[in-house]
């Protein structure tokens, strides 16, 4: 089965996309740029979906459900905005189909012309932001705290499987705030969600950032990202959190009435995370054989496989044992499908991802024990019958901190200092990586490095301490590095 995936040394965008169909995670769509996301890959986004909502409602957020369709008038109240998705925009502009006269199907009914074009959601800040107007009047009603678990749109011309396609699910976050430095700590306290939640859940190591100017969210006065650096050294942006300042509720004549009875403006955020997490959690860990998933984020955690065939005593103890697993929170199976022999079901639960495996004979019936397989490293261990539960409970464990701390060390092995911009143009081709380099703020040098190399600057350290230097491409002086990097 895993002869059936090339290679990540061969061409890792090939091994990437032969891994997402082969692992049965999505499926290709009769819809260009989009994607079926299939039970498996589901799955993985409903365990995401369900801890990250946890960590949202534990801070007081509540979910809520805006339109998909957006009047193209609200998207050009905030000049920025609209200037940073424009290009990217689906546009509905009739409302009605009908018979070709001609008798080839259906047309669109030229008379069935809406009398202003919608726009498919690429994000709801501005429909949000009108719809806030109406719910807020005095400082009583703040602060407003709104999530939305919705999909988006945004017309792409190169897409892949979860980390960029057309259309794709997402979360976004909309809060109202009395004061800037209540808005400014509700952006903090999403952005320490989203690096906790990814390196807890998804063992995905991140660097927390601020963007710079050129890489804000359109209509941002500062956006916090969270990087991940792929197994190709390739830097994938996890997710944001934006402090929108005023400028969404000037734009949409949003006030409040202070506790001193004065008509003031109210301070936003806006952040969200999407289903590219599904794809950098999959570039992150798996290897050539297939699937490799931490097990907070499995569906499946365990797999029983009885060798060669299930039999009634067989049966009756993997009963036993799937109660003790299930006791104890583990999501695990028998696998009793007779089609199939044992060293298909053991390839199979590989390029599914299955953390562990436990395969278990008439013999090891007997011996009172089963052989445990990790899917990361492979090893075996014969374990007690009595004890493979507690024993699996502890595995788990382990398995979510080495799958973390593998990438954690992959991360710091491809993390380089550099001074010099012709060092820097070598590296960046091979081995690529994060670079740590001095820049000296201006969006004329960072234009040049985009042009000149295909890296950008993923971000400014939020940790970083100052150091004074040169910047890397002008020599002009430089209070701290930033990292540069090529990426998705």
């Amino acid at each position: 089965m895993a002869k059936e995936i090339t290679a990540r040394a061969e061409n890792y965008a090939q091994w990437y996309l032969d891994l997402v169909q082969k692992a049965d995670l999505a499926d290709h769509s009769a819809v260009r740029g989009c994607m079926v996301i299939k039970p498996r890959g589901y799955a993985i986004w409903e365990k995401i979906q369900a801890k990250l909502d946890k960590r949202f409602k534990d801070t007081g957020h509540v979910n809520a459900y805006f339109p998909l369709f957006i009047p193209k008038s609200f998207l050009s109240k905030e000049a920025e905005h609209v200037e940073g998705f424009a290009k990217e925009c689906a546009v509905v502009t009739h409302h009605r189909l009908k018979k070709d006269p001609g008798g080839k199907g259906l047309i669109v009914d030229p008379e069935a012309l809406l009398e202003e074009e919608l726009v498919v959601r690429p994000t709801s800040e501005t429909i949000i932001w009108n719809t806030y107007r109406d719910w807020i009047q005095s400082y009583r009603d703040l602060p407003l705290l709104i999530n939305q678990w919705a999909n988006v749109v945004r017309w792409e011309m190169r897409t892949r499987p979860f980390l960029r396609t057309t259309e794709f699910l997402w979360q976004e976050g909309h809060t109202a705030h009395a004061t800037a430095e209540e808005a400014i700590e509700e952006t903090a306290r999403i952005h320490e969600i989203y690096a906790r939640f990814v390196e807890d859940e998804l063992a995905m190591p991140v660097i927390k950032g601020r963007k710079t100017a050129s890489e804000r969210f359109a209509g941002a006065v500062e956006t916090y990202t969270i990087e991940a650096l792929m197994q190709d050294n390739k830097a994938l942006q996890a997710g944001t959190s934006h402090f929108l300042g005023q400028n969404f509720a000037k734009a949409f004549n949003v006030t409040f009435l202070t506790e001193k009875n004065q008509n003031e403006f109210v301070w936003a955020t806006s952040w969200g995370v999407s289903t590219r997490m599904v794809g950098g959690m999959i570039m992150t860990h798996s290897d050539d054989d297939g699937l490799v998933l931490p097990p907070r984020m499995a569906p499946l955690q365990v797999v029983i496989i009885p060798i060669p065939k299930p039999a009634p005593a067989l049966d009756e103890k993997t009963e036993q044992i799937l109660k003790a697993l299930k006791d104890k929170g583990i999501t695990a199976s028998y696998d009793k499908d007779e089609r199939n022999r044992p060293g298909f079901k053991f390839a199979q639960n590989e390029m599914y991802g299955v953390p562990v495996r436990i395969g278990m004979g008439m013999r090891d019936l007997e011996n009172n024990q089963v052989e445990v397989v990790r899917r990361d490293t492979r090893e075996k261990v014969m374990v007690p019958i009595d004890g493979v539960a507690g024993y699996i409970e502890e595995l788990l464990v382990r398995i979510q901190h080495d799958l973390f701390e593998k990438a954690l060390k992959f991360r710091s092995d491809n993390s380089h200092y550099i001074d010099s911009y012709e060092e820097f143009k070598e590296r960046i081709e091979e081995p690529g990586g994060f670079f740590y380099c001095h820049w000296d703020g201006t969006p004329e040098s960072e234009a040049r490095l985009k042009e000149e190399t295909k890296a950008t600057i993923r971000c400014i350290p939020v940790d970083q301490p100052e150091e004074k230097g040169r910047c890397l491409l002008t020599g002009r002086p430089s209070s701290g590095r930033v990292i540069m990097a090529r990426a998705y």
